[in-house]
């Protein structure tokens, strides 16, 4: 079936469809929207065309294939493994969903309800990390012409707010040793392994470990001195090393001493990811829930405090927390460094006893 129209004096037929595919009344309402169309000005055939194309493309351009084309895109701008962290998320909580519907059509309460799953079995944080890269993703299609916006903009405040809550960390003097006999067993990467072995000796913040630069340390005065730029406090810190520390850093300097870092990227010239520790603590068995690498700072506060009784404001200084004097003025980076230096000594001997299981006394006497 046809119809015959005039468009800017030309004469042109468009196609109704094939009796009795398309019956008679689909026929005359498809011959009505094209009167319709003409009397606006508009050619029915180029129309309909133009129709049949944008049906293609939106096949073409599914929320999947448009995903996929921006993870290729930012790969160069990640670690690996973050990398693979967000496409485990998209594949496992977006694409089931989402993945094969044209990215034009997808509307915010379709994202939200696929975010809401995540959130209905707790994993609240990661759904509105899973949101953030859904817009990522809307404003790359917007930036490549086949969106006209992120919609996800529209889901402010939708999901609940993650809750905050203390880093999970082992504190109980029982459970430390298995886990530093884990850790002295562990068998990876070089500098990883080292930095699971200083992370419970030194409990510095762990952006602070892992960009460690050699510069800072002068191993004969057995001393880390933190540039403020790196601290969150802004102020330079001081940490002191203990020999058992000090000897770790000198075997992983045959390794890596050429170089800035002291514990290096393997995959790039920036330092080690942010992941690698909490990821060899899952490899030996610790989940998240258990212990992280921010763990360690609670591990040796708790410790250092309740089982070994050392003073306290010598901990808070070597958490580099805020500590004042009684007239409320902040201490410098050397306040009570001898104190501090043998109280890091005393906590390296007590990990060591702790590991091999040896008699373990609590008896601190701090230098004034």
């Amino acid at each position: 079936m046809a119809d015959g129209y005039i468009y800017f004096g030309k004469r042109r037929t468009l196609a109704l469809g094939v009796y009795p595919a398309v019956t008679l009344a689909s026929a005359r309402k498809r011959r009505d929207e094209a009167r319709t169309l003409l009397a606006e000005g508009i050619d029915p055939s180029q129309a309909k065309q133009e129709a049949r194309r944008a049906k293609i493309l939106a096949v073409r351009e599914t929320f999947e294939l448009v995903a996929r084309d921006w993870l290729r895109k930012m790969a160069a701008t990640r670690s690996v493994s973050t990398q693979d962290k967000i496409k485990g998320w998209l594949e496992n909580n977006i694409f089931p969903v989402l993945g094969r519907r044209p990215i034009s059509e997808i509307k915010p309460r379709d994202v939200l309800l696929a975010v809401q799953k995540m959130e209905a079995r707790g994993s609240v944080e990661s759904a509105h990390r899973v949101k953030q890269v859904c817009g990522q993703i809307f404003r790359y299609a917007v930036a490549t012409g086949q969106v006209e916006r992120d919609v996800t903009i529209d889901l402010r405040g939708a999901i609940a707010p993650p809750k905050k809550g203390n880093y999970a960390a082992i504190t109980d003097p029982e459970d430390v040793g298995p886990l530093l006999r884990a850790i002295y067993g562990y068998n990876g990467y070089p500098a990883a392994v080292a930095a699971l072995k200083l992370a419970p000796l030194l409990f510095v913040r762990p952006g602070e470990l892992r960009a460690a630069e050699w510069t800072e340390f002068d191993l004969e005065a057995a001393e880390w001195r933190i540039p403020a730029a790196k601290m969150k406090m802004k102020i330079d810190h001081l940490v002191p090393l203990a020999t058992q520390a000090v000897a770790i850093l000198r075997d992983l300097q045959l390794i890596t001493g050429d170089g800035r870092y002291v514990f290096p990227s393997l995959r790039s010239k920036a330092c080690m990811s942010e992941n690698t520790v909490n990821a060899a603590l899952r490899y030996m068995g610790y989940e998240k829930e258990v212990m992280t690498g921010h763990g360690f700072r609670a591990m040796a506060r708790t410790i250092l405090d309740e089982v070994l009784g050392e003073r306290p404001e010598l901990i808070e200084h070597q958490l580099a927390h805020a500590v004042r004097d009684p007239l409320g003025r902040a201490y410098n980076r050397t306040s009570h460094l001898p104190a501090r230096r043998a109280m890091m000594q005393r906590w390296a001997d007590y990990l060591d006893q702790l590991r091999l299981g040896t008699e373990v006394t609590a008896s601190p006497t701090d230098p004034k």
